[in-house]
């Protein structure tokens, strides 16, 4: 079954023979800034990583690798102050559900197991 597309860096993986070990998942991030120039900058930064906006302020992917994810919550973290709060739901992460929250300039993550 092949794999939706992913930018990893410039190439672009159609399925798990060209790239046997890449791990993509779904990633939603909701999203509340206090400032509307980080609002803005935060936005089009998720956009630019294939998020698609799919309400206000939250965004999904199901094709985002955890190398992409984790330039991404950098990029975020450059952009959000200690008033921000950004929470990314990312599954499967060793096959359950994590929440990973930025509030305050800390990042905290919980991992939900069934």
């Amino acid at each position: 079954m092949p794999y939706p597309q992913v930018r990893e860096g410039l190439r672009r993986f159609t399925s798990a023979r060209e790239c046997p070990t890449l791990n993509v998942m779904f990633v939603a991030v909701a999203c509340e800034f206090a400032s509307d120039d980080h609002r803005k900058s935060a936005y089009d930064t998720l956009l630019q990583y294939g998020l698609q906006r799919v309400q206000k302020d939250a965004f999904e992917s199901t094709a985002l690798s955890e190398t992409v994810l984790g330039r991404l919550k950098k990029d975020i973290d450059r952009i959000a102050d200690s008033y921000d709060s950004v929470r990314f739901y990312q599954y499967p992460v060793e096959g359950t559900l994590a929440i990973t929250i930025l509030k305050e300039k800390k990042w905290r993550r919980l991992i939900v197991k069934a």
